[in-house]
């Protein structure tokens, strides 16, 4: 069985300097409990991964705000002033990747790959001290994985194992991530005994995951 807690005692082992993925696109998917516990812990130089910040003055942004983010690795920040604003003053440092090369490096790290070779961003400034390799006569870049020692994500449904489903376009970036992290906290809105959840609509298989967190019924709108 997986150890059931708050998500304050989910946070707990989140310490200065950790990099943390956090699942979800834009509020879809987003594991807001344990966001904002990990803000009220005072946790700080956090190096934050995730698809995008939202656009409201919570969750990754709230962190931000705070001064408790040093670097920030995603594909889209375009939603707010503030991170743009963080990028520019040099308070924040900004990885900016391609979408798919944001998926593909988290996917690479959790299946132990290398790396993985892209088109994308040749001759942009997202080639800049990147490998550029030809193969068969066709020039790719040499994207290296991208793990964190936490991934917080988010799941509709789980049992008392790990197991647990997250429904449709939920599932985003949350699944890859779980896999790309030593330490996985998952937040969902149900736990069940064992043999409830239909194997055929398992999304995280147990192996991957470290600690449930309960939590209310997502809202749309809410980080």
């Amino acid at each position: 069985m997986k150890p059931v807690k708050t998500p304050q005692q989910a946070a707990e082992n989140i310490k200065d300097g950790a990099s943390v993925m956090i699942g979800g696109f834009i509020s879809c998917g987003r594991p807001s409990e344990v966001l904002e516990a990990l803000f009220e812990k005072g946790v700080k130089d956090l190096t934050i991964i995730s698809n995008d910040t939202s656009k409201e003055e919570t969750g990754i942004i709230k962190l931000v705000l705070a001064g408790r983010v040093s670097k920030f690795i995603g594909s889209y920040i375009g939603m707010n002033r503030i991170m743009g604003e963080k990028m520019k003053s040099g308070e924040v440092k900004v990885e900016l990747v391609p979408q798919g090369t944001f998926v593909e490096r988290v996917r690479a790290a959790g299946a132990g790959l290398g790396g993985v070779l892209t088109p994308t961003g040749l001759g942009t400034a997202i080639a800049e001290g990147k490998e550029v390799m030809t193969i068969e006569g066709k020039k790719y870049l040499l994207e290296k994985p991208l793990r964190a020692d936490f991934a917080i994500v988010r799941a509709n449904k789980a049992d008392k194992y790990g197991n647990a489903f997250a429904a449709g376009s939920s599932k985003n970036f949350n699944v890859a991530m779980a896999m790309a992290a030593d330490t996985v906290i998952l937040e969902t809105e149900e736990i069940v005994e064992p043999g409830q959840l239909d194997p055929e609509k398992v999304t995280f298989p147990c192996v991957f995951i470290d600690t449930l967190v309960p939590v209310a019924k997502a809202v749309m709108g809410r980080n």
